[in-house]
């Protein structure tokens, strides 16, 4: 009897140091990687940033191309430019879950279906030669048929002409929704018109089917996603949310304007 304990107990002994010995790696490991892991990240964010906007080009580094751009936070209540919090650590996925820093939409304003809308916005600006708005990228999001689309829209300095749309988060169906990562339909965005006659309501949207010398107003219009109408219907959405007067249209107002 007396043996059996013994074995019983130094089982338990080995097992109980070896979880405090994985326990020990594991943590050490995070704390070890964390660094590469943020370097990652915001590797991927510049990659994105510049891809929307048109600027990748081969043999040049992210860092290299992304000196020509400035990142800067747009107070959302005021459409205005703010030092309030630092746009290159400012993540707005977690600044829409506190309430400090964000506010509740009601069913009417949420067309985008994202609940919660931060009260910062970090954009990016690319200025010209003469230091004139050359391209503006706007961070963009919005619920399609299985998840939340986070991406990218990026304007000519005009604030109407798209550059470009680009996703670089989304779980929607591979082959369906998740066409919106096919270079073949990110390609038909550029040139295309966000807004008509009024700058506060957006014109630019998907359809059923594709856009053809025939479509009238095909500026405004892109092909839709064949089989996938859920989150067609949520890309139009968040496009239309965040160009709208509950998005950045007072902001490019005031841009436009000179007082940003």
């Amino acid at each position: 009897m007396s043996a059996n304990n013994d074995t019983i107990s130094k089982t338990v002994t080995v097992t109980v140091l070896l979880c405090v010995i994985c326990s020990v790696v594991v943590s050490a490991a995070a704390v070890i990687l964390k660094p590469k892991q943020v370097a990652n990240k915001d590797l991927d964010r510049k990659t994105n940033i510049l891809a929307a906007a048109g600027l990748l080009q081969p043999g040049k580094s992210v860092d290299e191309l992304f000196a020509q751009i400035t990142t800067k936070v747009v107070d959302m209540e005021t459409g205005k430019f703010t030092d309030a919090v630092d746009g290159a650590k400012f993540d707005i996925q977690k600044a829409a879950k506190d309430p400090a820093l964000s506010k509740s939409l009601s069913r009417e304003e949420d067309k985008a279906s994202i609940k919660r809308q931060p009260n910062y916005m970090p954009v990016y600006v690319v200025e010209g030669n003469n230091g004139a708005l050359d391209k503006i990228i706007l961070p963009v999001h919005g619920y399609g048929l299985w998840s939340t689309l986070y991406g990218f829209l990026a304007l000519e300095g005009d604030l109407n002409t798209v550059v470009g749309l680009g996703f670089y988060s989304h779980a929607e169906t591979p082959g369906l929704g998740g066409e919106v990562d096919n270079p073949a339909w990110k390609a038909i965005w550029p040139g295309k018109k966000v807004y008509a006659n009024d700058m506060q309501k957006p014109e630019l949207q998907l359809i059923k089917g594709k856009v053809d010398a025939s479509t009238v107003n095909a500026e405004y219009k892109v092909d839709g996603l064949s089989g996938a109408t859920l989150t067609a219907n949520g890309v139009t959405n968040l496009v239309q949310f965040w160009m709208g007067k509950n998005g950045y249209a007072p902001f490019l107002a005031n841009l436009r304007a000179g007082d940003a």
